[in-house]
């Protein structure tokens, strides 16, 4: 049976409420990371558009997966979150920056977002264990 390692503290956002999540979690050889979504460290969206936001959530995922010892390029599947499907050029040129090598399994949707923010990605990474 694979054991479950949860990483890192509940995130509080700007209402300083703690939300009911991991950051990320070990499962064996993967990580899962939570959605990432474009706040600072006190849990403000970060001003700009989509391509500022994008940065700010990339900033966040690269947090996240340093808890299991991982890196972007780890990565193999990541799910995306766009607020508006008109943002999805700019988001590209973005998120193309984070993958120069090898391009990770990805699946975008249009959808609205439970904060006022323009974009939201989660990743899984298999980074083995030790």
């Amino acid at each position: 049976m694979t054991q479950l390692t949860f990483l890192g503290a509940e995130p509080t956002a700007s209402d300083r409420q703690p939300r009911p999540l991991s950051p990320a979690v070990r499962a064996g050889d993967f990580v899962y990371v939570s959605g990432q979504v474009p706040v600072d460290a006190q849990g403000h969206i970060v001003d700009g558009g989509i391509e500022a936001q994008t940065r700010q959530v990339f900033a966040n995922l690269e947090a996240a997966l340093a808890l299991a010892g991982a890196t972007l390029a780890d990565v193999c599947k990541t799910n995306v979150w766009l607020e508006d499907a008109r943002d999805f050029g700019a988001f590209n040129r973005v998120y193309m920056g984070y993958f120069p090598g090898g391009k990770p399994a990805r699946s975008t949707v249009e959808s609205r977002l439970m904060i006022p923010a323009k974009v939201e990605v989660d990743v899984v990474a298999y980074r083995p264990v030790g």
